[in-house]
């Protein structure tokens, strides 16, 4: 009998909510070497504890992807919510990509600031976006990591898992009004499920070429396909409930 897509990428892949430090630094390296060393989207003298980090990730969320078998991070995604707070403290796209906004259509919306939040710094580590007859990494180096034909199959999977459990996260802060800056890659295979995002500007060149991005939670709920929401409904159980632990332990 055929594996349903939640079957097949639990079955190499968790997803898991970094309250701890320890995980926010197994984050904050996958980062490093994903925005720092592969793309070198910031400098590696910046960094040097190996640590991709700025002062959004404070008060931000954080989701990690792992590989089962190897326990290293595939991948890794943040929500920033509004700081209601510091009436001043912007957004991450609000600070580096404000010329490429569409602010009438942002006024447009009329939203509650209350309710926003952005996804950003997603990341894959390089070894699980490799094809299987790539040996070597982008300067060389041997890849160390041995996979399966049935694990590479599930690879695209990890950049949507991690929406996903971000959007779980959504509903759990209520931040409900999402935007992001994506490549073109992810609103196009995101897509495929149901999910539409609206675009919000124009592309800019922020870690890569980007486009501001907007949608809602309930909208991502109401159109994603079933086999989709298969994997959703699984991350979302575990999502929430290690959320729960966490605001049960702060309340200790």
């Amino acid at each position: 009998m055929q594996k349903s897509l939640a079957e097949n990428f639990q079955r190499y892949f968790t997803v898991e909510l970094a309250a701890e430090e320890a995980l926010k630094r197994e984050i904050f390296h996958t980062r490093f070497n994903v925005y720092c060393k592969e793309f070198e989207y910031e400098s590696i003298e910046h960094f040097v504890e190996e640590q991709e980090s700025d002062e959004f990730d404070i008060y931000s969320f954080h989701c990690l992807i792992r590989h089962k078998e190897s326990r290293q991070v595939a991948g890794c995604v943040r929500l920033v919510p509004a700081d209601l707070n510091k009436q001043d403290m912007i957004l991450p796209f609000e600070k580096y990509c404000i010329d490429s906004l569409d602010i009438k259509f942002i006024e447009e919306l009329k939203l509650n600031r209350a309710t926003l939040c952005e996804i950003s710094r997603l990341a894959v580590d390089g070894a699980f976006r490799r094809r299987s007859n790539e040996a070597l990494d982008r300067f060389g180096n041997v890849q160390q990591l041995a996979f399966a034909d049935e694990e590479r199959r599930v690879f695209p999977l990890i950049a949507v898992s991690a929406f996903l459990a971000s959007t779980s996260l959504t509903m759990l802060t209520g931040r409900t009004n999402v935007f992001a800056m994506m490549e073109p890659f992810l609103p196009r295979l995101l897509k495929r499920s149901g999910i539409v995002f609206h675009r919000a500007g124009c592309d800019v060149d922020y870690h890569g070429i980007r486009a501001p991005y907007f949608i809602t939670t309930q909208s991502v709920l109401d159109n994603m396909k079933p086999e989709l929401k298969e994997l959703y409904d699984a991350i979302n159980a575990r999502i929430c409930a290690e959320y729960r632990s966490c605001c049960t332990s702060d309340a200790v």
